[in-house]
């Protein structure tokens, strides 16, 4: 037994030695660039590509099938002339024998100066697509159409073939470039200088990965540095491929940073499953200049459509700096705005959705929670409930206009003009004219084109909303919005112990805007609403409306030309400031009495129970009938109309007097028995801010009055002195003809 063994041992040393040295004569004996037609022909022919080979070849049988290739080039069949890859040096080994058990071990595996160029015609088509396939005009060639291969096929699809095992030393590529060219849209993508290296390749071991690359693209221009590490591992039985501790990061450049580099980091392990569908990212850390977030994502049914699943928390930051940080411009907004922003959510999506839900959003000082959704990305559709504590819209909305703070400008100077010249308590000065001057902007006020693409449905509740520097308790807002028609559902709230509630439409389906409000406010201070505009107040008190109005157009001014609608007015309980109408009325009492008042006014203001009237507009200009004011100890009537175009008024006012109600009365407006029950008349005409400051005693209607008293006087005498001594018809005849 043992001499048998020292001869197999023989034997099998002798056929070694035969191998080297068959493999040693074919490696100096034979020359593989005395065959380069061939290779050619052959790949011609098996492979269906065209090979260039311009260098040297260089190979070794035994016991490595080495190989090297200098500058050689692959093109398609269907344009052979137009290479899709070259490259400058590819050089591998190749165990022989582990060949014969499916093995393939080799060595390192260097590819230098590799460079991939991929393109794509004006027809879609992509040069890649043709790679391995035979041209339409050869294809019926004997090589491309003999039927011995079709029984192979089929025999091994009848039984697979057992799975390749990978054994490499190492994988390095140097210089390669991969480019990217869609003449279509004209976009160009590149990745140069890559550099990617590996340890060894084995099968269910890890392997420790470098990668660095530049990438770019045109449209718009963008220049990327990466540079990638992590330990790769695949499980090709079970179809399981990781890269653990996957570190990625880089630097971002180009037009949309408008000169300014972001610097960017990721971090995590990857998992692909193919056999279970499943992806995902687990341990996510992620930077971008002063961002940093924690997540992680699944992804599911990857077989059919993937769905994403995860958590996000993004760590406070200061986002207009982060903006800016990346060349972005945010609306001008108050200093320190967007300063703390953090945000913790579950997430869930499609590759045409996201939702973000549980979220837990602060921004500023303001917490929100709920729900986020964008269920198609390219009708932009989104959907948001959101509850927040409290929210200061003011804060992030742009200062006024340089137009809008002229016009304002005007008309304060114009006011300030006028009331310098009032001297509303004592009326004496000519009445104020109405204003001329333009009040409202002609400045875009709604983004159009933006709005007739929403796709919006929102649900937002606060527990306190400051809008316009009003604070509204309570606030909910209910709005949807598709195709150009955008609906307020209800905005409504609590606002200084009184309430209000609005809705209408928008539709910017036309080229002007049409608006569509219905308002009803309930016991809501009226001088806030004024103070909050910048605006000092003329009134005070418990302001009740309902109104329904419509505008047309893209800015304020075209707005207030064309409002159109009615509404009703109540004030209780108010005060018209700086304005003594007493003492006007008192006035007038006095110059039909021939005497003069002994004092100052008393009092600048004058209290009232109640205020109300009708309103109706018309292209801005609102008519009030029956505006109606009860004050102690008067009666006060008007009809007149708001010019809303230049914030004007023009008013006739009656008043009807119960007299001076006041311990120690003026005696020269002391009211007797024959003024009670007289409807005294006022003009008030002028800037709408001034209120009743802009109320004058009509001169032109007093005369009527005294006329009327001085008639019923000399009916008193004629009483007095005919007595019965004339008919009655004689009496009322010479009564009236002296009243005339």
């Amino acid at each position: 037994m043992k001499a048998f063994g020292k001869i197999l041992g023989l034997v099998l040393l002798g056929l070694l030695l035969i191998i080297v040295a068959l493999g040693f004569a074919l490696t100096h004996l034979f020359d593989p660039n005395d065959y380069k037609d061939e290779i050619r022909q052959i790949a011609r022919d098996k492979a269906h590509i065209e090979l260039t080979l311009n260098g040297d070849i260089g190979w070794s049988l035994f016991p490595w099938l080495g190989l090297e290739l200098h500058d050689a080039a692959v093109a398609t069949l269907a344009k052979p002339a137009e290479p899709f890859a070259d490259l400058q040096m590819l050089g591998l080994s190749v165990r022989v024998l582990p060949l014969l058990r499916r093995e393939v071990q080799m060595s390192d595996v260097r590819v230098e100066g590799l460079n991939l160029r991929l393109n794509r015609d004006k027809d879609g088509h992509g040069n890649w697509e043709d790679i391995g396939k035979i041209p339409a005009n050869t294809a019926g060639t004997p090589a491309a159409t003999t039927g011995e291969a079709q029984p192979r096929t089929t025999a091994q699809a009848e039984k697979p073939a057992q799975p390749i095992r990978l054994d490499i030393d190492s994988l390095t590529v140097n210089n390669a470039r991969v480019e990217y060219n869609d003449e279509k849209t004209g976009r160009q993508f590149s990745a140069e200088s890559i550099q990617l290296s590996t340890g060894p390749v084995h099968d269910s071991t890890n392997i420790p990965v470098k990668l660095t690359a530049f990438l770019g693209t045109n449209q718009p221009v963008l220049r990327v540095r990466t540079e990638l590490n992590g330990e790769l591992r695949f499980e090709r039985a079970l179809q399981r491929y990781k890269l653990e501790d996957m570190k990625l990061s880089g630097e971002v450049a180009g037009d949309p940073l408008q000169g300014k580099t972001m610097t960017f980091a990721a971090q995590g392990q990857l998992l692909l499953d193919r056999a279970a569908n499943v992806a995902e990212w687990t341990g996510i850390k992620i930077s971008a200049n002063q961002l940093r977030a924690l997540g992680e994502l699944k992804v599911n049914e990857l077989d059919k459509t993937p769905q994403v699943s995860g958590g996000l928390s993004i760590a406070q930051f200061d986002l207009a700096k982060f903006v800016d940080s990346i060349g972005q411009k945010l609306p001008t907004m108050a200093e320190g705005s967007l300063s703390k922003v953090e945000l913790v959510s579950r997430l869930a999506g499609t590759p045409t959705s996201i939702t973000l839900d549980d979220i837990n959003l602060k921004v500023d000082d303001s917490t929100f929670s709920g729900r986020i959704a964008v269920e198609d990305f390219a009708k932009q559709s989104l959907r948001a409930t959101l509850k927040a504590d409290t929210f200061n819209v003011d804060r992030y909305l742009p200062p006024k206009s340089a137009e809008a703070n002229s016009a304002k400008q005007v008309r304060e100077a114009e006011v300030a003009s006028t009331e310098a010249d009032a001297m509303a308590g004592a009326g004496s000065t000519p009445l104020p004219q109405a204003p001329t001057k333009e009040a409202w902007s002609n400045e875009r006020l709604l983004p159009v084109e933006r709005l007739s693409k929403l796709d919006v449905d929102a649900d937002l509740t606060f527990g306190q909303l400051i809008l316009d520097k009003l604070p509204i308790q309570n606030a909910t807002l209910k709005a949807s919005g598709q195709a150009g028609l955008l609906t307020l559902t209800s905005l409504r709230g609590d606002l200084y112990q009184g309430n209000f509630d609005a809705k209408g439409t928008l539709d910017v389906r036309q080229q002007a805007p049409v608006m569509n409000v219905q308002t009803q406010i309930s016991r809501v201070p009226v001088e806030k609403f004024l103070e909050s505009q910048g605006k000092t107040p003329p009134v005070k008190g418990l302001v009740t409306l309902n109104s329904t109005l419509t505008g047309t157009g893209n800015s304020q001014k075209a707005l207030i030309e064309t409002l159109n609608g009615n509404a009703s007015f109540v004030i209780n309980n108010g005060v018209l400031l700086n304005a003594n109408l007493e003492q006007q009325l008192c006035k007038g009492i006095a110059t039909l009495n021939r005497k003069t008042l002994s004092g100052e006014p008393r009092g600048k203001d004058t209290p009232f129970q109640e205020l109300k009237g009708n309103l109706n507009f018309r292209n801005g200009v609102a008519s009030n009938p029956d505006l109606k004011v009860r004050i102690p100890g008067m009666t006060v009537n008007g009809d007149g109309d708001v010019d809303l175009r230049v914030l004007g008024m023009d008013y006739r006012v009656g008043i009807i007097v119960e007299g001076d109600k006041s311990d120690m009365p003026d005696p020269a407006c002391q009211v007797g028995e024959k003024f009670v029950g007289i409807e005294w008349p006022l003009r008030c005409r002028g800037p709408l801010e001034l209120g009743a400051k802009a109320c004058r005693l009509d001169n032109e209607r007093m005369g009527q009055v005294a006329s009327r008293l001085a008639g019923e006087r000399i009916s008193e005498k004629i009483d007095e002195k005919l007595g019965d001594k004339v008919s009655p018809e004689l009496k009322d005849a010479l009564k009236g003809l002296f009243k005339r």
